[in-house]
């Protein structure tokens, strides 16, 4: 007699993804206190109960949520530094990954600049530290820009610059996405000192 082989359930490859994905946009909707896993993983279609499988508790999901997208930024960094553009082009690159990241990501953006405190001591310090790692590398760019600067000079434009970007996470302005995204380039552009293309 042949043995009949249990069923075996598949799981859904991008289910972690998926969780990711809903726990942003909820909190960036809620407020990290207001969502609970039961309210992410019915944004899925799963339990709370399934979420807890592949994350312990809400903090750690927060946490990845925030690995996940500074380590994006990083990887894309990397990629527009390394492809040795000329200065100004590269800059204009950074700074429209930039904009794209707050316009077009927005929810992960607003999660992260409201709700970072709730991790641990050591968690935030170790997400502040690829957050500088990341300004860093615009510091370099700057600098090649204009020579004439030091470190701490270049860095204040480089947060200025950002922060001009991101302005656009602490208010809603109304404004169709690609309308935004140029005024927010041309605002960056003004900050740094680069000529706003045409």
């Amino acid at each position: 007699m042949t043995e009949i082989a249990p069923f075996a359930r598949r799981r859904d490859p991008d289910r972690k993804e998926k969780i990711l994905a809903a726990a942003a946009e909820l909190v960036a909707e809620r407020g990290f206190h207001a969502v609970s896993m039961a309210d992410i993983g019915a944004q899925v279609g799963i339990s709370g109960a399934a979420v807890y499988r592949h994350f312990d508790n809400k903090a750690t999901l927060l946490l990845a949520l925030f690995d996940r997208s500074l380590d994006g930024l990083l990887r894309e960094e990397s990629a527009i530094v390394d492809r040795r553009e000329a200065i100004p082009d590269a800059l204009r690159a950074l700074i429209d990954r930039q904009v794209d990241f707050v316009v077009d990501e927005r929810e992960f953006a607003r999660v992260y600049y409201r709700e970072v405190e709730h991790l641990s001591p050591d968690d935030q310090v170790r997400l502040r530290r690829k957050q500088r790692q990341y300004v860093e590398e615009w510091v370099h760019v700057v600098r090649e820009l204009d020579p004439a600067l030091d470190e701490s000079s270049a860095r204040v434009l480089v947060h200025a610059t950002i922060g001009a970007i991101q302005s656009a996470l602490v208010h809603n302005v109304g404004m169709p996405d690609d309308r935004l995204k140029a005024m927010l380039r041309r605002a960056a552009c003004a900050v740094v000192g680069l000529p706003v293309e045409p």
